[in-house]
């Protein structure tokens, strides 16, 4: 069955249908304001004194000719009252009188209709494209009938004279606000009911005599408040988010960039201030980072004097420690420095093997305030960060450092990301700054000391090998000089890059370019005819040249035996030279890997290869490699766990699709999907996996052999979200195109046939779950919607969402709903949050948002500004998260950073590290902050 609507829908329809829904959200908000007047007035008529308020002039009828006010209401009453200003005086009359029969809040409803105008109307303040409006919750915003009055004389024109008339009109309006209440108000809204009248009868009074004077006042003047706040909330600007309850108190509302979200309170909630309101008592621990940064990056990866290989990715520091088998279970360790805040960019490894200075780029807050890139000099079996260096002193960020060899290690340089790439010259153990210059306009992609000689420095890059003499300056801080000499290529082809270079142990120097070619410079006398300083000085030059590579050579690195390895871009070779650059052995790297982006000499005769393709490879040129570390190469959306075994799999915009095993911390299996993959669900047999892809196409994979058993295609628009439901017989796909379609599944999962479609929410949908009877789902779209669906009923809207408050849901990952609107940080877009999950236990719930951190709460997260555990590491949006089957896990995404976090669930008795999380962002934590 087919959920579409009429086949006669066209533009024009669709623009008259948005115009209802926008005219929806306005008089929900008008109605909200009239009820809080109206109860104001209320509360003042059961304040006043028993005595007549009406003035003896007043024209109309008496007290005792009204009609009876209906059951549940006040009697009505005539005041008359006078505000006094400074400068203006006012005096108004106003009679209160009954509303008509039946009045409601809107039309008066058919038997068994909607109390709301046509357009169904969400509770994210949208409204659907198609079907009746749906009725609010049973007993609020409805009146009893009154009684029937056969003889009452009905008021017409002759009662009054004409120019009392809008008088009367607009108190009778006044008055009948009144009616849109049922309930008393709490003691706290009873503050201010003199302002909250004075604040309508000055508006009746400048309506009704448009002569009188200018009245201007405020929402805050009007309704009073707390602590000179609003007692109700209403919305604020672009970016704005505040929290109330309704006057009835079954119901919260909130508002993202000023749209009214209400979501309605369970019934087993008596109070919201019952629930738990701290931070949840399980803690997250940093358990494998999967992926390395190759592609994009250089000195990179390195081996320390303990045996473990450092690398970066993200803004985590990794420290491996390879077991007995390549990524095998037990087969080894991983370590994280996790004291950066923004990305990692560069390494450098001191002599003693211990301390590791790493470099990071700059970056932005929260609200968009720059920060300052850094070097962080850290003990690498400690992980304590030992120094702090160059803080306000590099632009962008640090493109490359290096310490010195001949004295221990006591300096380190550093170029970094300005414009200049300006080069200095940093004492280690002060941290202070003893030399800087201006290096170069072009990029630098290498720096290093001569080992034999600290005050020689060569830099790499852009058509240039630069040759710097540093003098100390006795070590007075900044009172250094750096003095450069140009590599001069003579009648040699001058290449565009200059990647790398190594020192020789006779002191020349080999730089490896983008032409394939290596260079050999020695030193020299310049002649008058060579450009550099100083006339006839002692320069460097090329005296031999060796084709060794098609195209680029990326790194360079000299082994212990003397020999020299390098390692190609485009033809995927590592190649050992001997002296003269003789070839000795080679050995070329699988395509699927990539190229040689490093190489780092392990134990014996073992390398350890990072590439293009943010792989670690582990191996020999005699035996070949094989990976240990694996990653994706471009931005991650699409996260799954399997339902009953620790593993989980990613897709992105690499468009290659990983089944990972969080045990082993190891890659299953990974496919090409020839398209962007952007989300993905386990069947819960697990046998099959459903895929979709950015272009409305949609995959069905047998896990175990990996072969596509269905490929369906709804609609040309993006798939955000796909979701088997818990007895898997059903597969929901939402889409940019507003829909959500349905489709039947076979019991194995491979087949799959169209059950219908859910048509109804007014932009794309971003997240859906599923009822754990498997008959509903909920959904979210673009525009903050919150739309129930009864699927097993023909894909039915759901029109009173209030009946939807008690259902519960199998999963919970919509980011909008009652038991997560905690989660919401102040000030928020709507796009703050990209993913949410509630563990299978439902104990916490795991948020991903776009500064970079993820958060974990106490579930359900109802409270205006929930506290959270906020946990950095990512360097870029955090695209989704999701538990493992058994809650020992959470699996997180990054975006840009195309980095996965595994990370260990720590029970509330259990033992182990709670993060410290430098904050790259203000904190988060309290992760929001309502106005309730």
């Amino acid at each position: 069955m087919d959920g579409a609507g009429g086949p006669g829908e066209g533009p024009a329809q669709e623009a008259l249908q948005s115009l209802s829904r926008r005219l929806q959200v306005q008089e929900k908000e008008m109605e909200l304001v009239k009820a809080a007047l109206a109860e104001a007035l209320r509360l003042l008529r059961l304040q006043a004194p028993p005595t007549s308020l009406q003035d003896p002039g007043t024209l109309g009828p008496p007290r005792d000719s009204s009609p009876a006010a209906p059951p549940g209401l006040p009697p009505t009453c005539s005041p008359s009252l006078v505000s006094r200003g400074t400068q203006t005086e006012a005096e108004m009359e106003v009679e209160a009188s009954p509303g008509p029969p039946g009045l409601s809040n809107g039309p008066p409803a058919p038997p068994g209709g909607s109390e709301e105008p046509s357009g169904t109307q969400s509770e994210g303040g949208g409204s659907s494209s198609s079907g009746t409006g749906s009725p609010g919750p049973p007993g609020i915003l409805r009146l009893a009938q009154p009684p029937q009055r056969i003889d009452a004389p009905r008021r017409n024109s002759s009662s009054s004279s004409p120019s009392e008339r809008p008088r009367q009109k607009l108190s009778r309006k006044a008055a009948s606000s009144a009616n849109l209440l049922l309930r008393s108000g709490s003691t706290e809204r009873k503050k201010g009911t003199s302002q909250a009248l004075l604040g309508c009868l000055l508006c009746t009074q400048h309506c009704a005599n448009p002569s009188t004077s200018s009245i201007s006042f405020s929402p805050h003047d009007i309704l009073g408040g707390r602590g000179g706040k609003d007692s109700l909330s209403s919305p604020g600007g672009p970016g704005s988010r505040r929290s109330n309850y309704n006057l009835e108190g079954i119901s919260v509302k909130m508002f993202l960039r000023g749209r009214p979200i209400t979501m309605y309170i369970p019934s087993g909630i008596r109070s919201v201030e019952e629930l738990p309101s701290g931070p949840p008592p399980e803690t997250l621990s940093l358990d494998w980072v999967y992926g390395y940064r190759g592609r994009d990056s250089r000195s990179n990866l390195f081996v320390l004097r303990s045996g473990e290989v450092v690398y970066f990715i993200a803004c985590v520091v990794v420290l491996y420690r390879p077991g007995g088998g390549p990524g095998g279970p037990g087969g080894g360790g991983q370590r994280h420095y996790r004291g950066h805040t923004d990305c990692v960019r560069c390494l450098a490894v001191h002599p003693d093997g211990v301390r590791v200075a790493s470099g990071q780029t700059a970056g932005v807050d929260k609200d968009g305030k720059p920060l300052q890139p850094v070097v962080h000099v850290w003990d690498s079996e400690t992980l304590l960060k030992l120094q702090e260096i160059g803080l306000g002193a590099f632009e962008r960020g640090v493109g490359a450092l290096a310490f010195s060899v001949a004295d221990q290690g006591a300096f380190l340089c550093v170029v970094d990301d300005s414009n200049e790439h300006m080069l200095s010259v940093w004492d280690c153990s002060r941290g202070t700054k003893l030399a800087e210059i201006k290096s170069t306009n072009d990029s630098v992609l290498a720096v290093g000391f001569n080992p034999r000689d600290s005050s020689s420095i060569v830099t790499s890059g852009k058509s240039h090998v630069h040759f710097w003499n540093w003098n100390g300056g006795t070590g007075i801080p900044g009172n250094g000089m750096l003095t450069r000499k140009q590599g001069v290529f003579g009648k040699y082809k001058k290449p565009k890059f200059i990647s790398c270079f190594v020192f020789l142990p006779d002191g020349d120097i080999l730089t490896g370019d983008s032409e394939g070619n290596i260079l050999t410079w020695g030193r020299s006398l310049s002649d008058s005819r060579t450009p550099g300083r100083g006339g006839a000085k002692e320069t460097y030059g090329i005296v031999a040249q060796a084709h060794a590579h098609e195209g680029s050579i990326f790194a360079l690195c000299l082994r212990r035996d003397g020999t020299v390895l390098s390692g190609g871009g485009r033809d995927r070779r590592l190649v050992q030279w001997g002296p003269g650059l003789v070839a000795l052995q080679e050995a070329e790297i699988p395509e699927h890997f990539g190229a040689v982006r490093a190489i780092a000499e392990g134990p014996g005769s073992e390398l350890l290869v990072g590439t293009t393709k943010n792989a670690l490879l582990r191996g020999d040129l005699a035996q070949g490699f094989s990976p240990v570390i694996q990653g994706h190469t471009d931005e991650l959306w699409g996260l799954c766990t399997h339902p009953f075994q620790n593993r989980f799999l990613t897709c992105g915009h690499d468009r290659q699709l990983c089944l990972w095993d969080g045990e082993g911390h190891a890659l299953a299996w990974s496919i090409d999907l020839k398209e962007t993959g952007l989300c993905a669900d386990f069947h819960p047999s697990g046998a099959v996996v459903a895929v979709g892809l950015n272009t409305g196409r949609w995959l069905v994979l047998d896990t175990e052999t990996r072969e596509i058993v269905s490929d369906i295609t709804d609609g040309n628009e993006q798939l955000s979200v796909v979701r088997y439901s818990p007895d898997g017989l059903y597969l929901a796909i939402g889409s940019h195109d507003n829909m959500i379609y349905i489709y039947s599944v076979s019991s194995d999962g491979a087949k799959s046939s169209r059950f219908g479609r859910c048509v109804g929410h007014s932009s794309f949908i971003t997240h859906l779950d599923w009822s754990k009877d498997g008959n509903f789902i909920m959904s979210n779209s673009g525009d903050y919607e919150i739309l129930y669906w009864d699927v097993a009923g023909g894909c039915k809207l759901l029109r009173n969402r209030y009946e939807s408050r008690d259902r519960e849901w199998a999963t919970y990952t919509c980011v909008l709903g009652f038991h997560v609107y905690g989660v919401w940080p102040d000030g928020s877009d709507g796009t703050d949050i990209n993913s949410l999950c509630r563990s299978h236990n439902e104990r916490v719930v795991a948020v991903a948002d776009d500064f970079c951190k993820v958060h974990l709460f106490q579930y359900p997260c109802a409270h205006a500004k929930a506290p959270s555990l906020v946990y950095g590491g990512h360097g870029s949006h955090v695209t989704s998260v999701r538990f493992t089957h058994d809650d020992s896990h959470l699996i997180s995404l990054g975006g840009k950073d195309a980095s996965i976090f595994q990370w260990r669930v720590l029970g509330a008795g259990g033992t182990g590290p709670v993060p410290t999380t430098p904050s790259r962002t203000p904190s988060l934590s309290p992760a929001s902050s309502l106005d309730v």
